[in-house]
């Protein structure tokens, strides 16, 4: 039997974890584009090229009308964002990565507002996200491999590697 994680908005994340919160912010605002991860409807994966926003307190994924990835999230909710990596190996802020299920915003009072910050081209997609982990990786000193993990209700757990 499946069991349903609990999730958070981006919000929060935030008040939970301010300083990784931020440095999850800066790592998705040094790019514009980023990979989102989906489900197909055999269950296999689709990554697709996707721009995110934080407005608030929510992360926002916005699409085009009919696209694969958004036909993906209404069928099954379940994400994985990963940040844009940038060029060369350097990562600076390390590599970040979100999870969890995409919500669709119908509401046309909400999807204006977006789309007044915003300024997608219309008609679009608006998918709010619950978050189930979020995910930061960095080198430290030269010698160890840090992984942060956070989850809803949890605090971050650090994992260092050599």
């Amino acid at each position: 039997m499946a069991t349903t994680r609990p999730t958070a908005n981006w919000e929060s994340f935030a008040t939970a974890e301010p300083d990784l919160a931020r440095t999850v912010e800066g790592r998705f605002g040094a790019f514009t584009h980023h990979v989102l991860a989906t489900l197909r409807g055999d269950g296999s994966p689709r990554t697709s090229g996707l721009e995110v926003r934080f407005l608030a307190g929510e992360l926002w994924l916005g699409m085009m009308p009919d696209s694969l990835k958004a036909l993906d999230l209404r069928r099954d909710a379940r994400f994985a964002l990963q940040a844009n990596p940038g060029a060369g190996t350097g990562m600076g802020g390390g590599d970040v990565r979100v999870a969890g299920r995409a919500i669709e915003v119908t509401d046309p009072a909400t999807k204006r507002a977006y789309g007044k910050e915003v300024e997608p081209p219309e008609p679009f997609h608006l998918f709010r996200t619950e978050l189930t982990e979020v995910v930061r990786t960095y080198v430290e000193d030269d010698r160890f491999l840090v992984v942060e993990v956070w989850k809803p209700g949890e605090p971050v757990r650090t994992l260092r590697r050599t």
